[in-house]
């Protein structure tokens, strides 16, 4: 979740160049600076001399860090890319535009950054880093003659699936296909349905921007060096790993992102963590949608009223320009019970002893740091990888459920959390996950062997972990 700060990225107190021995570009996708910042953190604090440049737009990098919050690691250079928005141009409220703009503006936009910071470091870049997003990295990699390492910070059963959609429209067509047949052809897959698929494969609009991006995607991923993911040994089916592993060069699960990480600051403006403080433990129903999902405002009523109506202490992570659709009155009835804010520190959140369960449009993200809180889920997914997401959550680990009809009702909400018996069985469950995660990042865990295997990847030379840093 980005820190919501609008001030323009710091000029930074750089090291000298002549002190550095390799230069590593990231290339980052604007919706996911702030997850893969984490991990990049991470790598430039572990391999001190090596410079990392990292380019994305400016309105990316303002959301993790600040004039007021600087970043603080002395070989990491910061480089805005263009955005692709004209000068004169009035943005929608939607994020697509945004990101259809940015699209457009690829690759010569992160072509011109990087002769900047190569004439500004007086160094060449040594190895090309980069979101799983930006496919048409690989070909920048190519030119320049050095390794491509890609960033995927969605789970691996997910990019199972776009590796594989030639051979999922082959076997079940597209549009018009029974929604329930199963991908059991698929590796691990025997749970997954073709209504879990993310839009763009075998239904929905096969030309959108994010279609072609996960097509593209899936194709030149073999290409890659190596592949590292936000995810764990242990999570995810041995058979989708093994699988992956076949097809791609080499596959690092290196998380969770964050707890590998370094501790984030904590952002809690509206006092969230307090307020939390005051409350019974395993009381509290958390609900965030994600920086960029809002649902539909019957779906807001209708949780809102069965927030209400159970009487359940809850804290809420609510846009504000969503607020307007709560129902009259309901913030001055539910002052005693629960909390609306604009944002929250939700790993911190996810990670309190008060918080019993968390309703979620099941991103990636959202799962992981529930994973790492041992918080089951009530899972309202909307697009991408959520309905994937939703179906592991459910009927693979067991540690959530998706809501009734697959939107907020009030009935269906109500229901889901007065499931107590049932939220106490998918604790233990989540509690096993979550004890899975943290020894994945102990001194001798896969995830800190694979950092380990990363940074060889990328600095060329076997590079001791710091596992304090």
């Amino acid at each position: 979740f980005a820190i919501p700060i609008t001030a323009t990225a710091p000029k930074l107190t750089k090291s000298p160049a002549s002190s550095m021995d390799r230069h590593v570009a990231v290339l980052g996708f604007p919706t996911h600076a702030a997850n893969l910042f984490k991990l990049l953190r991470r790598l430039a604090c572990a391999a001190p001399t090596t410079i990392f440049s990292l380019f994305n737009t400016a309105r990316a990098h303002s959301t993790i860090f600040s004039a007021q919050h600087p970043h603080g690691i002395p070989n990491l250079r910061v480089y805005d890319v263009a955005d692709g928005v004209p000068e004169d141009r009035v943005l929608s409220a939607t994020h697509q535009e945004c990101i259809v703009l940015f699209l457009k503006a690829t690759p010569g936009n992160f072509r011109d950054a990087i002769e900047v910071a190569e004439a500004e470091i007086g160094k060449k870049i040594s190895c090309l880093v980069s979101d799983a997003f930006l496919w048409f990295t690989a070909a920048m990699a190519e030119e320049m003659g050095v390794p491509w390492v890609v960033i995927r910070t969605g789970a691996l059963y997910s990019l199972s699936v776009h590796i594989y959609t030639d051979a999922i429209r082959n076997a079940v067509g597209v549009a018009g296909e029974p929604e329930d047949q199963t991908l059991d052809f698929i590796p691990g897959f025997s749970a997954i349905k073709v209504e879990d698929l993310p839009d763009g494969i075998v239904f929905g609009d096969f030309e959108s921007p994010f279609a072609c991006i996960f097509y593209n995607m899936g194709l030149m991923l073999p290409r890659a060096t190596a592949v590292a993911t936000n995810s764990f040994e242990g999570l995810e089916p041995t058979i989708v790993t093994n699988d992956l592993k076949s097809k791609l060069q080499k596959v690092l699960p290196v998380g969770p992102f964050e707890l590998s990480s370094s501790p984030p600051r904590i952002w809690d403006a509206s006092g969230c963590l307090p307020w939390l403080d005051n409350k019974k433990e395993a009381s509290v129903a958390y609900v965030g949608f994600g920086s960029i999902v809002t649902p539909p405002p019957n779906e807001i009523v209708a949780l809102a009223e069965a927030l209400e109506a159970t009487g359940i202490p809850f804290l809420w992570s609510l846009k504000e320009h969503a607020m307007d659709n709560l129902p009259k009155g309901f913030l001055e009835r539910t002052t005693a019970q629960g909390k609306v804010v604009s944002w929250t520190p939700q790993p911190q959140v996810l990670a309190h002893a008060s918080v019993a369960v968390f309703i979620t449009h099941c991103g990636w993200n959202s799962v992981i740091e529930s994973i790492v809180g041992g918080v089951p889920m009530i899972c309202r997914p909307f697009f991408g990888d959520q309905r994937l997401n939703r179906r592991m959550v459910q009927d693979v680990w067991g540690i959530g459920v998706g809501v009734e009809g697959g939107i907020l009702t009030k009935s269906g909400v109500m229901r889901g959390l007065i499931l107590s018996h049932e939220w106490k069985e998918m604790r233990k469950k989540i509690g096993v996950l979550r004890e899975l995660a943290r020894r994945a990042v102990e001194p001798n865990g896969s995830s800190t062997q694979n950092l380990s295997n990363l940074l060889e990847v990328i600095a060329t030379s076997k590079l001791h972990l710091d596992t304090n840093k």
